[in-house]
């Protein structure tokens, strides 16, 4: 494999052909197993058989063996519940069985346990896009729970998640009443996003879309206590991961 940023000619049907660029194989490296290959090819202008080359060549090598490294069960639970079994084998360079294997074993590990900022973190991050039963998965706790805790933050599924699972047909959303317009504008500049989204029964996702249709900004006061608390939080995260 020698990629270059040059040398792409495109095909008579309007495709990318030749060698890939490094930008090209970086940005397949971050959607392989999120995206599905058509998606991909799309994408990158490539047809799905020279994405399913690379696919081949980049993530050819030996298969490892041995312990399971913490940076490896990070990537696992990345890929959980986006992707199945054999391409997450792929990526980690594990065979499928030792993934199945880790897997049942991540899923032994739910129970009750009180929540952290760094767990707040990734709720956020995979409960829109990921089915509640493998979020549990992802961060050991029971389905309820994670339930429970999302709707206190407003969280929500996302709409391709929902279509994607649901009958095919456009997920629609509650249209914005002119009141709600006017309280989120008076709101917005200071307030923190789940509390208007309380306020509002609405998901975080929904004010934050709505505030920027709308090109609402945050005051410089909000912004300054906004960079506190994500110091907090990281400090916060760091300390639990020295724990």
């Amino acid at each position: 494999m020698t990629p270059t940023n040059g040398n792409q000619q495109p095909a008579q049907n309007g495709k990318r052909k030749g060698r890939w660029s490094f930008p090209e194989i970086e940005k397949l490296r971050r959607l392989y197993g999120f995206k599905s290959d058509v998606q991909i090819a799309k994408e990158l202008n490539r047809t799905v058989q020279s994405v399913r080359r690379m696919v081949g060549k980049v993530f050819e090598g030996e298969l490892k063996i041995g312990p399971w490294t913490a940076k490896e069960i990070r990537e696992l639970k990345n890929y959980f519940g986006a992707a199945d079994v054999d391409i997450i084998a792929r990526i980690l360079r594990r065979s499928e069985i030792e993934v199945g294997r880790k897997i049942m074993e991540l899923q032994g590990h739910i129970r009750e346990r009180p929540w952290t900022s760094k767990d707040v973190q990734q709720l956020k991050r995979f409960f829109g896009t990921r089915d509640s039963k493998d979020v549990s998965v992802i961060l050991g706790r029971p389905i309820h729970r994670i339930e429970v805790k999302a709707e206190e933050l407003c969280l929500a599924k996302d709409k391709g998640f929902q279509r994607r699972r649901g009958s095919g047909a456009p997920v629609r959303m509650p249209r914005w009443r002119p009141e709600e317009i006017e309280l989120l504008c008076k709101l917005y500049p200071n307030e923190d996003n789940l509390a208007i989204a309380t306020r509002l029964k609405r998901t975080v996702k929904s004010v934050v879309s709505k505030a920027h249709d709308l090109k609402l900004k945050k005051s410089e006061n909000r912004l300054r206590e906004m960079g506190r608390e994500n110091v907090r939080a990281r400090y916060e995260a760091e300390k639990e991961m020295g724990t």
